[in-house]
């Protein structure tokens, strides 16, 4: 009998408190942590700017987007998550960044390796996932392209 299951490539990224899941074709790139261009007076999760390849990107917080405190990352371990838009303004903002807290994790997931589980949610969490007995939350993709949309303004 064939194996009729959908394999789909994935990112784990870690943020502080928590793993998030990605399919990887929302990852355009995954860049050594640099310290951004400083956002003066910017809201709490905009971390600053990136400048990557000839654009000025958005580099957002996940942990304070979600309402916590923003991180500092460790020199070492952290990233920066260039996350492709998904959203209409994609013309205006095709990309926007997102600081990790450790080197993100490749994973082929199928769909019985993914189940929907109990957890809080804060407002860029779309879901709380089980991924093979672990959880991970799905980032609301929308709601951190409107935080970056209100930093380019």
């Amino acid at each position: 009998m064939a194996d009729n299951s959908q394999v789909l490539p994935c990112v784990l990224i870690p943020v502080t408190d928590r793993q998030l899941l990605l399919p990887n074709v929302s990852i355009a790139e995954i860049v050594d942590y640099a310290e951004p261009e400083t956002a003066e007076n910017g809201p709490e999760w905009l971390v600053g700017y990136l400048n990557w390849r000839g654009l000025k990107l958005p580099v957002i917080s996940y942990d304070a987007a979600n309402g916590g405190d923003q991180h500092q990352p460790d020199a070492m371990r952290g990233r920066i998550a260039v996350l492709n838009t998904i959203s209409q303004s994609h013309q205006r903002m095709p990309f926007l960044a997102m600081v990790t807290q450790g080197i993100p994790s490749q994973a082929k997931l199928t769909d019985d390796q993914v189940k929907e589980a109990e957890g809080e949610t804060g407002p860029a969490d779309l879901m709380v996932v089980d991924v093979d007995g672990h959880i991970a939350y799905i980032p609301n993709l929308e709601y951190l392209e409107s935080l970056a949309q209100k930093s380019a303004a």
